[in-house]
């Protein structure tokens, strides 16, 4: 029996060294430098380049896909397919170290992307260069696609999939989920709400960095002849967010609310600043509309808006209210929904738009997943993690969380998020342990082998 572990031993160093680097390019989508050969931003366009030159480096076939994806094959015959991304959501929240240094203290790496899912990523690339390296691929092909858009609606596995006409894989995962393996995924849709909304008090709002981020942080310039520093911090100090306050002079303050940075498949880890903030508007001003919405949202499940569905297999809706922003009397939001198999996101507007809550527009959407838990690949990929950690306990899964897996065929997550960890994933200080780092790359070594096994 093949000892993985060792196979990626001569690996370690470089696993850890590569990652690093790749991590201290700052690869957030970037609207401003986007461009035809770019189509994500320069920095998107850095991360993708460099892992495109490791791939030659290693002596792999490296195709740049028109700047949307970066695809590293080796071998020949069926194909398997590995799913990644380097690009990452933006930094928000206070860090321990600075977000892209790949800093490494107490054998854990610090940075955006570390988990999510450059680490994973990274791994699953080396794990490729010491099966090459044995001379394991024989018989089948290994595609492992690096992907720029993943965070902000993967339009770059839409690209390669249906632009370049890149061929499906006979199995595939995503190094961007939880050990050992996620069978099904609700499905996500984005909906802005738009409400117009005369607010005296409240010159300006912003907030948020992303739909799929619990909105953590959001500043309003708030118009006033009240003092209004003691209700402040009377109000906050009883909420589990963090202010400052500035007072302007001239009837005028600038307040800044922080919360608590999550996943938006998880809206309950986190604090919602700016819901936060509606409730202290509506409670000093007496405006009953915001107290509407902010309520409409804080459960983070729909139950408020009548909007609730639960099914046996992908569990229960989620909203996350991700972006937010009011300007010239109009209030605008943006809304990340996640449903499973039975919801219908066109019919949930629908019901949406008949309440006195302004107007509802889906943006996106993207079916649920739902792969078969008995199947082969299913069972292979649950034996080698059972079998390369000794953990035979933890269940496979389905999540809230949507991965590469609803893009492909023939495609489920698996890992690189071990049981019991806290990787702080779309939070800040991102870390990856670096034991996890390595044994992920000995399970995605003997993933890799074994589904290759699956072709003859």
């Amino acid at each position: 029996m093949i000892d993985y572990k060792q196979l990626v031993k001569a690996h370690k160093k470089n696993v850890v060294e590569d990652l690093k680097k790749w991590i201290q390019i700052p690869s957030v989508y970037d609207e401003n430098t986007k461009d035809k050969n770019h189509p994500f931003g320069n920095e998107v366009a850095k991360a993708l380049e460099y892992i495109a030159q490791l791939g030659e480096k290693e002596g792999f076939e490296v195709d740049r896909c028109d700047g949307y994806c970066t695809e590293i094959s080796y071998g020949k015959g069926d194909i398997i397919g590995i799913y990644a991304h380097c690009d990452v959501v933006p930094v928000s929240g206070t860090w321990k170290f600075p977000p892209f240094s790949g800093e490494v203290f107490e054998d854990k790496m610090y940075g955006r992307g570390t988990s999510d899912d450059k680490g994973p990523a990274m791994a699953a690339f080396h794990a490729l260069c010491a099966l090459k390296d044995a001379g394991r691929i024989e018989g089948y092909q290994v595609r492992l696609v690096i992907g720029g858009n993943e965070e902000s609606g993967s339009a770059c596995l839409d690209y390669y999939f249906h632009k370049l006409k890149k061929p499906y894989p006979k199995y595939g995962f995503t190094p961007d989920g939880d050990f050992p393996l996620i069978y099904g995924e609700k499905g996500i849709a984005n909906y802005k709400v738009e409400q117009k909304l005369d607010l005296p008090f409240l010159s300006s709002l912003h907030g948020g960095t992303a739909p799929n981020s619990v909105l953590d942080h959001v500043s309003a310039d708030i118009v006033t002849n009240d003092n209004i520093a003691k209700a402040v911090k009377a109000y906050f100090g009883a909420t589990e967010c963090e202010y400052s306050l500035e007072n302007n002079g001239e009837g005028s303050y600038h307040l800044e609310v922080f919360g608590k940075a999550a996943h938006g498949s998880q809206p309950n880890l986190g604090v919602n600043a700016a819901l936060v903030l509606l409730r202290f508007l509506s409670f000093y001003f007496l405006d009953v509309r915001l107290s509407n919405i902010a309520q409409s949202y804080f459960d983070g499940d729909g139950t408020t808006l009548g909007i609730y569905h639960e099914t046996k297999l992908l569990k229960n809706t989620t909203i996350n209210v991700g972006l937010m922003d009011y300007k010239d009397g109009i209030l605008t939001y943006v809304v990340n929904f996640r449903y499973p198999e039975n919801v219908q996101p066109k019919k949930i507007i629908e019901k949406l738009n008949k309440m006195n809550l302004g107007t509802h527009t889906l943006l996106s959407s993207c079916k649920p997943l739902l792969v078969d838990p008995y199947g082969p690949m299913v069972r292979t990929l649950l034996k080698v993690y059972q079998v390369e950690t000794g953990d035979e306990k933890t269940p496979i899964m389905t999540i809230g969380g949507g991965t590469y897996a609803k893009e492909s065929k023939n495609t489920i997550a698996f890992g690189s998020h071990f049981p019991g960890r806290d990787d702080r994933i779309h939070n800040s200080d991102e870390t990856i342990h670096l034991d996890d780092l390595i044994d992920s790359m000995a399970i995605y070594a003997h993933a890799i082998d074994a589904l290759g096994r699956l072709c003859d």
